[in-house]
């Protein structure tokens, strides 16, 4: 199902895609293939939103935050937008002071995708990437299909090259399993992480290339914990205003979690499946929006499931490189369930 979603500055219009599995539905636009709304029930079988989202296309492009957005061709920063490719310097523009932050400024999440013929519970959106978009080398076509299994939400990632490139994509949804009309519950859901270490990152988020243990600091998710305990005035936390970080994934089977969320009030759980190394844990330090309701600081919270943040710039790192031909692909997948109270 489709609706109309709002129009660009330049009169293009963006639609809405509705998809469902039974125990879940999402809805998808078009533009930047971006996660809108993901209907999930809590325990008294009660249906709620659980991602923040806008509630038509200009707002996407008004405010920052990157609700339910698509990011790529390479997900979080690189230090100095600058990094090398198969012996090649690339050079990609500076956003975030001397950094690059997402790809941008010309970001994939600021674009209409192709939708290809959808199902009740698929979606499929391309883009075609010349060589030299956003800086890259390469061009080519990349896919993200949505598919609402059960109580499942699956993303799909595609992509292939005329280059040697990187090809390092995430989903950038804030989740409240409160519900995102009640962003002040946010830091009260409780966070597992199969994650022994993170990389540490200096003032401007970049990461200093080691790889430390969460043992000992507010980064310790290996028992679940709410998000929001005992972090405000965190000395490790300070330079990014709260949890802003990459977590190394203990390697494990895609069958078990990454990440477990859950919401005590409503019952909502929520674990996370990947392939990828890594997963950032944002909890929208910087946010301010007016959404569907007003979104601030703490209002959600990322799981952003990825290689390290600038991979590229430490080669003893999982590598993001993709060769030129080559079929990449990247799966990672919400499941939802409910606990009873108690």
């Amino acid at each position: 199902m489709a609706e109309q979603f709002g129009s660009l500055p330049n009169g293009q219009a963006a639609r809405l895609y509705t998809i469902t599995g039974g125990g879940i539905t999402a809805a998808v636009t078009d533009f930047g293939a971006t996660l809108v709304r993901l209907m999930v029930p809590d325990r008294q079988g009660v249906m709620g939103d659980v991602v923040l989202g806008f509630s038509c296309v200009r707002d996407y492009l008004t405010h920052g935050g990157c609700l339910g957005a698509t990011v790529g061709r390479n997900a979080n920063r690189t230090g100095g937008a600058a990094m090398t490719i198969s012996g090649r310097a690339v050079r990609l523009g500076a956003n975030e002071g001397r950094n690059n932050l997402h790809s941008g400024p010309d970001y994939w999440y600021h674009r209409l995708w192709t939708v290809e013929p959808a199902t009740a519970d698929t979606l499929c959106f391309s883009l075609v990437t010349p060589d030299g978009d956003q800086g890259f080398p390469g061009g080519g076509e990349v896919r993200v299909t949505y598919q609402a299994l059960g109580s499942a939400l699956r993303i799909t990632y595609q992509g292939r090259f005329d280059r040697d490139t990187v090809f390092n994509m995430t989903n950038h949804a804030y989740f409240n399993l409160a519900g995102q009309d009640k962003p002040e519950a946010a830091m009260d859901q409780r966070l597992w992480l199969r994650a022994a270490y993170f990389t540490p990152v200096d003032g401007e988020s970049i990461p200093t290339g080691r790889i430390q243990p969460v043992a000992g600091t507010a980064l310790d998710f290996r028992q679940a914990r709410p998000l929001g305990r005992g972090l405000e005035n965190d000395p490790l936390l300070a330079p990014q205003g709260g949890i802003d970080h990459n977590f190394v994934l203990t390697p494990g089977p895609f069958a078990e979690p990454a990440a477990r969320l859950s919401c005590p009030a409503t019952g909502r759980v929520m674990t996370v499946h990947t392939d990828r190394p890594g997963i950032q844990v944002y909890c929208a330090n910087g946010l301010d929006a007016q959404g569907k309701v007003y979104y601030g600081r703490g209002s959600g919270v990322c799981l952003e499931t990825q290689f390290y943040p600038d991979s590229c710039n430490h080669p003893q790192w999982p590598q993001p490189l993709v060769h030129a031909g080559q079929v990449a692909q990247s799966v990672t997948e919400f499941r939802f369930s409910v606990e009873p109270e108690g």
